[in-house]
């Protein structure tokens, strides 16, 4: 079983910097990758990146490359997600999330359980 708990969420200006956390606990595969997603009430979920668990290499949809770095640590088992130059349209719920990568995308089988990020304008 794979437990997930998201951090670093809350209200922030518009061009402002923020740094999202996700503490990993439990046993994956080695295929596995982390990521990230976001949700705006009454939408589906969006993919903003993943990261192979094992070797770290990054994966971004074109739409999200360049304001958002993902990153690993093994040691702490900690999943991060920075966030540069913030805008309003960024507000949603994030979610880290557990799976494999296929089809260009994230397919998350495990979830945590979202935090709010707003950002004022």
């Amino acid at each position: 079983q794979v437990q997930l708990q998201e951090s670093g969420g809350g209200l922030v200006p518009a061009g402002a910097s923020l740094k999202l956390s996700c503490a990993v606990s439990g046993r994956f595969g080695s295929e596995y990758a982390l990521g990230w997603f976001r949700q705006v009430p009454g939408q589906e979920k969006e993919f903003i990146a993943a990261i192979s668990w094992i070797g770290g290499t990054p994966y971004y949809p074109d739409s999200m490359r360049g304001r958002f770095t993902i990153s690993n640590d093994n040691y702490s088992n900690t999943l991060s997600l920075q966030i540069a130059n913030l805008k309003p349209e960024d507000t949603a719920v994030y979610y880290c999330a557990a799976g494999t990568y296929s089809r260009e995308r994230l397919q998350g089988k495990y979830w945590g359980q979202g935090t709010q990020v707003t950002v004022s304008s």
